[in-house]
């Protein structure tokens, strides 16, 4: 399976997406609060998102999946 980042992070209301490449079905949804937490952390540098290197983006969806599915677990 493929992904796509969806990544508007200089709106007013910033928001990344990952998405299926193949049906364009929304996989994860970070909105701001997530990003400054991410930002903060240092998990989200804006250079990765531009990167062409399949290995960088590999890696970038993979800690953003990982990231949506602990959050989903906190209480």
């Amino acid at each position: 399976m493929t992904y796509l980042i969806d990544a508007w992070l200089d709106r007013p209301h910033p928001y990344l997406r990952i998405l299926n490449r193949e049906t364009g079905e929304v996989c994860a949804m970070l909105e701001s609060e997530a990003l400054d937490e991410l930002r903060d952390q240092g998990d989200l540098d804006l250079h990765e998102l531009s990167s062409s290197e399949p290995g960088v983006l590999k890696e970038l969806v993979r800690s953003l999946f990982l990231f949506c599915y602990a959050r989903a677990l906190r209480p």
